[in-house]
């Protein structure tokens, strides 16, 4: 992997990334760790998210041990009080005036689609816009699902190539995802200059377990295995069913289609460590919260499928003794990491 400006691991940083969900920060002091930088968030008195460097200046004290007073953070260890921009508005045993150099990094933060976005580059490029766009996200006609949060120990760029790969839900979700053409019906591959989609339609087939009950035509159907992966690490799975012979690359989208987009979210937080956050979005049965639950649930349980794999992944890949090899599968995965590299030697040379 490469390593960044300063000798520790690339990570691509002008971008937004998840940091929990919007209900997760209160006004409390939250330590989290984001592309291996330590971070305190809080909610100010008007509820505003707050992003500050987790280290005072002077003997490096986590912020996290201090306690908020109002809309600053006051450090644990001799007072040095930080506003929401990161300049120190009281030093307490300073009786002549504020260290000039007791200044934290504050990041900007953004509430959005029920997740609290952290950008993580340099905060004078932060656009609001740069947010991923939520076509029908408060349309009343579309359900979605509630949001999930899940640690992974494993290097974010193992979930992305996960999240490229059609194929293995035929062996690691079978009572889930998988079902009848996921192992072998050929894979399509189509690139943008941020992002790589993997897709293939299966006709005809059996839906499998966890959509056959939501859709409102019989048991066979026409399928799309819809894969994306935007840099640096938002994946959009979407999954289409509609009745046989109405489905296929080279037709218009039947007003008969069930549609429900995975919006997966995937923040590293070392080398070896990842963030993932999703919610599903579907084009029908909006209102049916007996429906929301199930498919919460069958998400959290097809993802820890994805968390024990993957996690084995990361173990095996990093203690391996013999050459490791790509199938032809990996295919969309190895794009999207050269686009990932791409980016990382951009923001490098603009740092030089």
């Amino acid at each position: 992997m490469q390593k960044d400006l300063i000798g520790g691991p690339a990570f691509v940083r002008e971008s937004w990334y998840v940091a929990g969900r919007s209900g997760d920060f209160d006004q409390t002091l939250t330590a989290t760790t984001l592309l291996s930088e330590e971070i305190v968030i809080f909610r100010g008195e008007s509820g505003a998210p707050i992003a500050l460097e987790d280290a005072c200046p002077h003997r490096k004290l986590p912020l996290s041990r201090g306690q908020i007073q109002g809309d600053t953070v006051v450090c644990g260890y001799h007072g040095l009080t930080f506003d929401c921009t990161g300049s120190c508005v009281s030093a307490p045993t300073q009786e002549n005036a504020i260290p000039k150099r007791a200044v934290v990094r504050s990041y900007p933060v953004e509430d959005r689609y029920g997740f609290l976005w952290v950008w993580m580059g340099d905060a004078d490029k932060a656009d609001p816009a740069d947010i991923i766009d939520i076509p029908n996200f408060d349309n009343p006609s579309w359900g979605k699902t509630q949001c999930g949060a899940m640690a992974m120990a494993c290097n974010y760029l193992y979930i992305t190539d996960n999240l490229l790969d059609p194929s293995h839900v035929a062996w690691v979700h079978v009572t889930s995802f998988g079902g009848a053409g996921t192992d072998n019906r050929p894979l399509e591959l189509e690139e943008t200059d941020d992002a790589v989609v993997i897709y293939r339609w299966i006709a005809s087939e059996p839906a499998p377990p966890y959509y056959a009950a939501m859709l409102p035509f019989g048991d066979n159907c026409d399928r799309k295995q819809h894969y994306e992966c935007r840099v640096p690490s938002t994946a959009v799975n979407m999954s289409v069913y509609t009745p046989p012979g109405l489905g296929g690359a080279d037709k218009p989208l039947s007003d008969e289609a069930f549609v429900n987009i995975s919006y997966n979210f995937i923040t590293p937080v070392d080398e070896e460590n990842a963030l993932y956050f999703w919610f599903q979005h579907r084009n029908m049965h909006p209102d049916d919260t007996a429906l929301n639950q199930r498919m919460f649930e069958g998400a959290i349980m097809a993802f820890n499928e994805d968390k024990e794999i993957l996690e084995e992944v990361q173990r095996g890949m990093a203690k391996r003794k013999t050459p490791y090899l790509n199938l032809g599968l990996d295919a969309g995965a190895m794009r999207f990491r050269q686009k990932v590299d791409r980016r990382l030697i951009a923001e490098a040379d603009t740092q030089s």
